[in-house]
């Protein structure tokens, strides 16, 4: 890497690595006591926004960070469920480079069943997070990616109820309760992976777990990338319980950055452990 000279965006996204991994690599940046990047080399514009946006996560031991893609009139669906791609390829690299980031990627049951994801780091280098399916009511088809391709670890979480079926060797059944709205709470989840040795978290669809996840005060910065388009109807992105009046909306503070044609809305929703 790089020693002397302008810090690409290479070099950032190398360093952030090392970051996340506490190790040492050849980029002459450091952190603050206040868990802000500093150098005395000149700095690209790209790697400059890059280090803002996402030294306040990878100086962190641990954290959770919810996602969601999503047009200008909040929705990440059509109405037939089509979402491919409402955002472009920045917001995709931004993506993988928050899987690279993280111990443990967390799905809902309709997402992993309606998209058949991966969840690995494809985009940028990095390695591959432990994959989680929340499935409360064991409900996921048996022919998924996840359960069926050992690219990366899979945590299948379900509830007391589900049926206890054979699994391969990369995927490990939990079972956590459910509340009584027959879900599970978002503070078991996430105590059961920090104590699986998996303290940071990605949040990443669909809409209604991300929700699910902020109503409970559950996520530390939802990272919102929102594209220049108009789709006019379909699914919405957030869906959390009605309120009266604007007095009880959120009102995080927001950082904006640029991811392409989108735009990366990075809203602090409560103070991360440090």
């Amino acid at each position: 890497m790089n020693t002397s000279g302008t810090i690409s965006l290479a070099d950032a996204w190398h360093w952030l690595s090392a970051l996340r991994h506490r190790r040492p690599c050849g980029v002459a940046i450091t952190v603050t006591p206040s868990g802000e990047w500093q150098t005395d080399q000149p700095v690209s514009i790209e790697a400059r926004e890059l280090l803002d946006c996402l030294t306040p996560l990878a100086s962190r031991p641990a954290w959770v960070v919810a996602q969601l893609g999503q047009s200008l009139d909040g929705r990440i669906a059509t109405e037939s469920g089509h979402s491919h791609y409402i955002n472009g390829h920045e917001s995709l690299v931004h993506l993988h480079r928050l899987r690279a980031l993280v111990d443990a990627v967390v799905v809902g049951a309709g997402t992993a069943s309606a998209d058949n994801p991966q969840l690995t780091v494809r985009h940028v280098s990095g390695t591959n997070p432990t994959r989680v399916v929340l499935d409360p009511r064991g409900r996921i088809p048996n022919d998924l990616s996840l359960l069926c391709k050992s690219a990366a670890p899979t945590l299948l979480i379900v509830g007391p109820g589900a049926a206890d079926t054979t699994l391969p060797s990369h995927v490990q059944r939990c079972v956590l309760p459910l509340g009584a709205n027959g879900q599970f709470n978002p503070f078991d989840v996430i105590t059961l992976l920090a104590d699986k040795g998996l303290p940071r978290v990605l949040i990443e669809g669909g809409g209604i777990t991300v929700s699910q996840f902020i109503e409970a005060g559950a996520v530390d910065r939802l990272h919102l990338l929102v594209a220049p388009l108009l789709i006019g109807s379909g699914r919405p992105g957030l869906q959390m319980t009605p309120i009266q009046t604007l007095e009880s909306a959120l009102r995080p503070p927001t950082r904006t950055f640029r991811c392409g044609d989108d735009t990366l809305f990075d809203l602090h929703l409560r103070d991360t452990t440090a």
